[in-house]
């Protein structure tokens, strides 16, 4: 087993952006609405069988490839705890327009009204800003009462919702980790790296000027009575928010919350990697990456490997700065 090279995996959404994207790639934009690439993706958008999933140069679907020989992609322990399930997705974000607010539902919500392993708790580590102004937006300012935010987005108030949740001001190299329930949006012209459990489940509470009719869509096929139940209306204090934004701990560049659903850590320079499944992002630089199994692979600013656990230990040389990003260590409950 040897890392692999991972080709950009963008496909249209109902938003526009992916001129960051094509920036820090080196790509061409050749459709303004592909704010999202997949990397080393082994699910798909919610409710379709394709859209997203990442494929091998020599054609295979990540997920199939995996599955074929688990241990070697995810080592033995991973595969006792999680399966041939690599669980964790990881996504470059670039919205050229404001996103929605929105919301994803957590573990026990998705077990129960969707029969989902997985929630989706994510968190941000911010790259590039090209704005006068990046704003993030998380949590509501205050206690939000449920007929109160019913009734928003049933008329689509958009602007009372925004102003009700915290505005964050970023710049790059910014970590913001997003618990699962916690309303938020990301603006626009802010490139970011995305940890993420595997799903794609998304509450939306405002649709206005998108090209998705949230009235459909974004319920998750639950209808808002329900699908509404998976919003935290608590209120996220400056005190509470300082416990999710640049919070890392111990090299994680995540506060300990975020340890049962990902890990992730950056590397300047010359590091020593020991062995296990990763998804490594470059972000600035050039280096070379070398594994034991006599892997090597040359890599600069926006080329994203898989490092399988079958590569065995790793060593980067050069100036690279790069994201590592992997799995928890311990399986969902």
């Amino acid at each position: 087993m040897r890392p692999l090279r991972l080709s950009p995996n963008t496909f249209h959404r109902f938003y526009r952006g992916g001129s960051g994207i094509a920036e820090f790639r080196g790509i061409p934009l050749s459709d303004p609405y592909t704010p999202e690439d997949w990397v080393g993706s082994t699910v798909s958008t919610f409710g379709c069988d394709g859209p997203g999933l990442s494929r091998l140069e020599d054609g295979r679907r990540l997920r199939d490839a995996i599955h074929e020989d688990p241990e070697a992609f995810l080592g033995p322990a991973h595969v006792a705890r999680f399966g041939a399930d690599p669980a964790l997705l990881v996504k470059l974000l670039d919205p050229d327009q404001r996103l929605p607010v929105h919301c994803h539902p957590d573990r026990a919500f998705a077990k129960r009204h969707l029969g989902l392993r997985y929630g989706k708790t994510e968190a941000w580590i911010v790259i590039a800003t090209r704005t006068a102004d990046p704003t993030v937006y998380l949590g509501f300012r205050g206690p939000i009462d449920r007929q109160g935010l019913a009734a928003w987005v049933d008329r689509q108030e958009a602007d009372r919702l925004l102003a009700a949740v915290n505005p964050i001001t970023v710049k790059a190299g910014d970590t913001v980790f997003v618990p699962a329930g916690i309303p938020h949006a990301v603006g626009p012209g802010i490139l970011i790296v995305e940890l993420q459990e595997p799903t794609d489940l998304s509450v939306l509470m405002e649709w206005k000027g998108l090209d998705i009719d949230g009235r459909t869509d974004g319920h998750l096929g639950l209808g808002f009575e329900r699908a509404l139940d998976s919003v935290d209306r608590s209120a996220w204090t400056s005190g509470r928010l300082s416990g999710l934004i640049n919070a890392g701990t111990n090299g994680s560049l995540f506060p300990q919350a975020a340890e049962p659903f990902f890990r992730a850590e950056r590397l300047r320079g010359e590091a020593e990697l020991e062995a296990g499944f990763a998804i490594l992002v470059a972000i600035a630089g050039e280096g070379r990456l070398r594994t034991a199994s006599g892997g090597s692979l040359d890599l600069k600013q926006g080329d994203t490997i898989l490092v399988p656990f079958g590569a065995g230990n790793s060593w980067l040389e050069g100036s690279l700065v790069s994201i590592r990003c992997r799995p928890a260590l311990l399986a969902p409950a």
